[in-house]
């Protein structure tokens, strides 16, 4: 592969057609909102395999893929270890609806990994997220909880206020919300106080006026729905302090976990949660959720306690294959997070040389192998919250991903998403996802 066999846009006839006929049996002919472009424009890939840290369309055009199938695939796709640990399990059935070995040695892997004492397996991280948060409800006998304004964390209603990827709605009074979806109730909204990420002030009032109400404080320890947003150490501070009024300190390590160091965001930032929800990596690539935490917290959890949460598939014997070949395969590359740390860094710097080049204005937030680029003029590690992710040219974004796209990179088509590095990224990635850069970001400052 070569960009300048990519210099045009690809055929997209194969997945034009797919796209008609999945707009007419499936809401804006997609099962997930981002993938149907419509932040950037043009046709959505349908893609027929994935390998390594390639994507191939229906179409037969074969992409350097950023996406990851949205972080789980640090191993890079079709990994060998995790293929093969679901072609071993898959002769022994797909589904038990009963307890199974694998669940008890995944949940052991990720106690010890980890530090969390106990560990409850779902099958999404909205899953994950939506049974932690009335976990701590039922915990500490209280009802409201903390987010922050573009932190994502699920689709359930009462997570759905404020959130990130362009679903943010502003609110000028303390704590106050507002639904981000038709369809959730105000009521429920009202359940939800919402803070600004990265604002420890703002947090300390909103405990100061209301703490004594509030079961948990949930967070995402380093945004990616928002763009990648970098914690700074005042508000770590004060997300810590929440603890003293008796509010659970809940950190939503979906996209994190196991990404950014074997512990996480949590590990690397030293954090000390109550509970811990963690997805995607965890999976190896199948559906898969988790939360966990602290034993005396998790033992309100059902048959032991008296929270309610229950799940057909929750453990499923393939999934758990794939989380334990993954995370065995991450514990015994002990090199691998800095090889990764070092290719996000050389692709940064790579971006913003063929930015200034252009004479495109970009500001690069990044940490370990998550990044984004956002098209505004300011320096690096000034884009700290929602608010200031969301001054970024979509447009400007929209014809850069499209330049990146005909010469083969497949970038997160949002400007509002990070992407992901994986291990299957190496030097010939690098050169080729700059040169696409390069020209990319020559035909955008052309067209200014």
């Amino acid at each position: 592969m070569t960009t300048d066999l990519l210099a045009v846009p690809a055929a997209t006839t194969r997945s034009e057609a797919l796209f008609a006929r999945a707009r007419a049996v499936t809401p804006g002919g997609v099962n997930s909102p981002v993938r149907a472009f419509r932040s950037v424009g043009g046709t959505p890939r349908f893609i027929a395999k994935a390998d390594g840290a390639y994507l191939t369309d229906a179409d037969g055009t074969r992409y350097l893929d950023y996406i990851g199938s949205w972080g789980p695939m640090i191993l890079g796709h079709n990994h060998s270890a995790v293929r093969e640990a679901v072609a071993e399990a898959l002769p022994l059935g797909t589904s038990y609806g009963a307890p199974s070995e694998r669940e008890v040695l995944l949940a052991e892997l990720v106690t010890r990994l980890t530090g969390a004492e106990r560990v409850r397996f779902v099958s999404s991280g909205t899953e994950a997220t939506m049974s932690a948060l009335r976990l701590a409800r039922g915990f500490t006998g209280r009802k409201y909880t903390v987010k922050f304004r573009g932190n994502y964390h699920g689709h359930a209603d009462g997570l759905l206020v404020e959130a990130g990827s362009g679903l943010l709605t502003n609110a000028d009074t303390l704590g106050a919300a507002a639904p981000s979806s038709a369809g959730v109730p105000e009521d429920y909204a009202r359940l939800t106080l919402v803070s600004e990420y990265n604002d420890p002030a703002a947090l300390d009032a909103l405990m100061a006026a209301r703490g004594d109400e509030i079961a948990a404080v949930i967070f995402e320890p380093v945004v990616g729905n928002a763009g990648v947003l970098i914690p700074t150490p005042d508000f770590l501070a004060a997300l810590h302090r929440v603890k003293d009024r008796g509010a659970l300190l809940i950190a939503d390590e979906v996209m994190t976990g196991f990404r950014l160091s074997l512990r996480g965001a949590t590990g690397l930032l030293g954090l000390e949660p109550d509970l811990t929800c963690w997805g995607k990596i965890i999976g190896g690539g199948l559906p898969v959720g988790a939360y966990g935490g602290r034993a005396e917290v998790m033992d309100f959890v059902s048959p032991q306690g008296p929270v309610y949460q229950a799940g057909t598939l929750s453990g499923n014997p393939l999934a758990m294959a794939a989380g334990l070949a993954t995370l065995k395969t991450l514990e015994a590359d002990p090199g691998l997070y800095a090889r990764l740390d070092a290719y996000t860094a050389a692709l940064a710097g790579g971006l913003r040389a063929a930015a200034q080049e252009a004479g495109v204005a970009i500001s690069i937030n990044h940490v370990g192998s998550m990044l984004t680029a956002f098209h505004q003029g300011v320096p690096d590690g000034s884009i700290r919250t929602y608010t200031d992710a969301a001054r970024s040219d979509t447009a400007a974004f929209a014809h850069w991903f499209q330049g990146l796209l005909a010469r083969g990179v497949y970038w997160a088509p949002s400007q509002f998403e990070s992407i992901f590095v994986s291990a299957a990224h190496g030097d010939e990635e690098l050169g080729l996802t700059l040169e696409a850069a390069q020209a990319a970001y020559a035909s955008l400052g052309a067209s200014a």
